[in-house]
């Protein structure tokens, strides 16, 4: 008899990842079809899809599953999934990351905002979201967000076996970090015990989300004449947020000492500046903010600050909107340099 709860046509039972680079979907992915084949003796299948700057990019984790005796020869990406896991809230800017879900399937979200705002982002109008918040878990148990997200996932995905994860969490790490066994595990069972859920009636003869397919802008049917790029190659259309792992430097004005060791380690010029006259009456420059949409949040100002004027904040939505500090580009004739 099938411990599979849903199945589509080919009779697969699957599940969808949308991360990005650096919060672990990938390995998640694999220590979850694992934990299926290996504990249940499920087949089981995953693969990653990332672009060549994989940190901070766009990701998505595959997983399917089947029974015993059914064959998966089907390795395309998940177009309709029963359950979309999403890592990272920022990708709801960029991704549609509900796309194709199934009308029974099951949303699990990173965050520590309520259920209807997530909802009301994810334009989801109906079935299961499930919340927890893995940044925080992660954070305290000094690992990474990928466990958290893969004990929620084993409460949603109720037939698969925790202690099979348990002994995949072991085998994945005793033998190069031993030391990361244990805090792993505490974090497993933790995104297990802390997710919650909420449930919206879904209305008859739903057929869920229809999956749209992304198009390439510029293709040879599409591009200009001569295959010219007409985007501006300059960094004042950069937009970084999609790439932070959850963090941002906050900056306090009034302890800061304008010694620039911030804007010597940033790697992205985020860091504001004003010509001014200090008490002498001499010519300096002064700190006025942080321009977040280049922030990709290293924090490496954090490290370098010798004050207390910088220190790490977890991100809220909104924050980095409100906050910023646009820079003042210089403008030429030829345009914006």
């Amino acid at each position: 008899m099938s411990i599979l709860p849903n199945k589509n046509q080919l009779g697969f039972y699957e599940i969808r990842l949308e991360s990005i680079g650096g919060l672990g979907a990938n390995l998640a992915g694999k220590m979850l079809a694992e934990a299926g084949v290996l504990g249940l003796g499920l087949n089981g299948s995953n693969f990653a899809s990332y672009g060549s700057e994989k940190k901070g990019s766009p990701v998505k984790s595959f997983v399917r599953f089947s029974d015993g005796d059914v064959e998966i020869r089907d390795h395309s990406p998940i177009e309709q999934p029963h359950v979309i896991g999403v890592f990272h809230e920022a990708l709801y800017k960029t991704v549609n990351v509900v796309s194709g879900l199934n009308p029974n399937g099951i949303v699990l979200v990173n965050t520590t905002r309520n259920f209807d705002e997530v909802k009301t982002d994810l334009q989801l109008e109906y079935g299961t979201l499930a919340i927890v918040d893995a940044l925080g878990i992660a954070v305290e148990e000094k690992t990474k967000v990928n466990t958290a997200m893969l004990g929620a996932l084993f409460r949603i995905c109720n037939f698969l076996d925790p202690e099979a994860m348990r002994q995949v969490i072991r085998r994945t790490f005793e033998k190069k970090y031993p030391h990361l066994v244990e805090p792993n595990i505490r974090t497993f069972d933790r995104g297990y015990n802390e997710v919650t859920f909420k449930t919206y009636q879904k209305p008859e003869n739903a057929v869920g989300k229809t999956f749209a397919r992304t198009e390439s802008l510029l293709g040879y049917e599409t591009q200009e004449i001569g295959g010219v790029i007409t985007a501006n190659a300059n960094s004042i259309l950069k937009d970084l947020s999609g790439s932070r792992q959850g963090f941002l430097p906050q900056f306090e004005k009034e302890k800061c000492i304008n010694c620039a060791q911030c804007d010597t380690v940033c790697p992205d010029l985020c860091f504001v500046w004003e010509e001014g006259v200090d008490k002498r009456g001499r010519k300096q420059m002064f700190l006025q903010g942080i321009d977040y949409q280049y922030c990709k949040g290293c924090l490496k100002c954090v490290e370098a600050c010798p004050t207390d004027a910088l220190s790490d904040m977890r991100e809220m939505i909104g924050y980095a909107e409100q906050n910023r500090v646009p820079q003042k580009f210089p403008v030429f004739a030829g345009g914006i340099q």
